[in-house]
């Protein structure tokens, strides 16, 4: 049976739990199999990088991880 979110693509949340408390973004993604989303400018950590064709010194990028839907909130009127 698959799982339904009020949560889509592009809608404004403010994240409830957890250490980016009150903060408010964008989803840019949703897994439901996974009961998870990305929100914009939230949870973000710096992961270490091996140089590539693209990108020849490698180095450090930041990257937003994951949130369990139960830990956000959709914003109303936005």
């Amino acid at each position: 049976m698959a799982v339904k979110f009020k949560i889509k693509k592009g809608d404004i949340v403010k994240i409830i739990a957890g250490d980016d408390k009150g903060k408010e973004g964008e989803v840019l993604k949703v897994m439901p199999k996974r009961s998870q989303v990305i929100v914009a400018g939230c949870k973000v950590v710096k992961k270490a990088v091996k140089p590539t064709e693209a990108n020849p010194k490698g180095g450090f990028i930041n990257k937003e991880m994951p949130i369990h839907i139960s830990n956000v909130a959709k914003v109303e009127g936005k």
